[in-house]
């Protein structure tokens, strides 16, 4: 049996859209983490961390540059208590700096990841997978990187049908 778990980090509020910055109640990503869920019945796992970043978008922008460049791992509010009854781990992210913020880093690698199926999921507005799955199997030592999905962030909420798929198939992979 193939058991999966949805982790996300998603921004809400200030966001980047094709229209400009926008005011979101949820985030991109997490209306694609929760359609992953629905989609295969998989366990969902948010990752907030403990300093929130700044509401501004530009502001927060700063933070992202700041903590690529230090490979920062900022503290996070908490964990799931046992990895090891899933198999599949679908890693849904917002694209910063052409990478997952460094939050995601800190919670993956408090895991042994060996064995392990990595799905990840990557939203953005135009820069793609970036260099995300390079750095989670840097990251995720022992575990199998499954080719990830890139969702424009402003088609996130509309997008179950595609993003289904993409899970379902990843589960048989």
């Amino acid at each position: 049996m193939n058991k999966a778990l949805v982790v996300y980090y998603s921004r809400k509020g200030e966001n980047y859209m094709p229209n400009g910055i926008q005011v979101l109640e949820k985030g991109n990503t997490e209306y694609a983490a929760e359609h992953i869920a629905r989609a295969v019945g998989a366990d969902l796992f948010e990752i907030d961390t403990v300093k929130p970043y700044a509401k501004n978008y530009r502001e927060c922008c700063m933070e992202a540059v700041a903590e690529l460049k230090e490979n920062a791992r900022p503290q996070i509010q908490g964990y799931v208590d046992d990895l090891s009854g899933y198999d599949t781990l679908f890693v849904c992210f917002p694209s910063w700096c052409g990478t997952a913020p460094m939050c995601v880093f800190t919670f993956l690698e408090h895991y042994n990841l060996n064995g392990k199926r990595i799905a990840p999921l990557c939203t953005n507005e135009g820069s793609g997978m970036g260099n995300s799955e390079k750095h989670l199997s840097e990251i995720c030592k022992g575990a199998t990187i499954l080719p990830g999905l890139s969702v424009p962030g402003h088609q996130a909420k509309d997008s179950f049908e595609a993003i289904s798929h993409w899970a379902k198939a990843a589960l048989n992979a």
